[in-house]
């Protein structure tokens, strides 16, 4: 089990168990059996660009894939999810529990959890954007999601993305940060994510969202022992 913390500068903070996740995730898929990942979030997080770099790094590495249309209010502010399923053969797009939930907004961590897998990881964005859910059925924004998820989760991931992103000069590339922090816990090879990123991104964002991925791979595989 690997914690670590440095909520004072970032609000990051890791509470996994490392080799079990990648260890889960590379016997299912040598096994033949499919690996889930869910994204949830609002609208204009990027969560179709995270899929489609996800899928083609899957295809790279010669996996069969099946993604998921996007769901639920796609305009900025409206509640959003999208699943990517990876193994020799996928039959469906359809995730009934999660090997992996990458939540981009905060309060949407907590309410997709349910849908995480015993021994899956969540990885959430330490950011809230306040979802239009939140004022339409005017609830108030809980201030306790943290200690909540380490109640049903023993593998866990608060990062904050949106500052990273804004010391690369664009809060927008967070999506991708968080994917490179994901890529820690698949077995995958670096170049197969980063010819993803190429194929997927316009030219001239290319290079933000390279250094994107690689500050998110290094927010933990500097730091992992497993």
């Amino acid at each position: 089990m690997v914690k670590f913390d440095n909520n004072s500068n970032n609000n990051n903070k890791f509470n996994i168990d490392a080799g079990g996740i990648l260890n889960k995730c590379r016997c299912s898929l040598k096994n033949g059996d499919t690996v889930s990942i869910l994204f949830a979030g609002v609208g204009g997080q990027g969560i179709i660009l995270v899929s489609t770099v996800l899928a083609q790094a899957a295809i790279n590495e010669g996996f069969d894939v099946k993604v998921s249309e996007v769901h639920g209010m796609s305009q900025r502010g409206g509640s959003v999810e999208g699943s990517v399923r990876i193994g020799s053969k996928v039959f469906s797009p359809t995730i009934n529990k999660s090997d992996f939930i990458i939540a981009l907004e905060k309060l949407e961590g907590l309410r997709y959890i349910r849908k995480l897998g015993s021994g899956g990881l969540i990885i959430i964005n330490n950011y809230e954007i306040y979802p239009s859910s939140v004022f339409i059925k005017g609830i108030s924004y809980p201030d306790d999601i943290e200690e909540r998820v380490s109640k049903i989760t023993r593998n866990y991931i608060f990062v904050n993305a949106v500052k990273a992103a804004a010391n690369l000069g664009e809060i927008r590339s967070s999506n991708i940060i968080i994917l490179g922090l994901l890529s820690n816990f698949l077995p995958f090879e670096t170049d197969c994510w980063l010819e993803a990123i190429k194929k997927s991104v316009p030219i001239k964002a290319l290079n933000l969202n390279m250094e994107a991925f690689r500050t998110g791979r290094n927010m933990f595989c500097k730091k992992k022992n497993f």
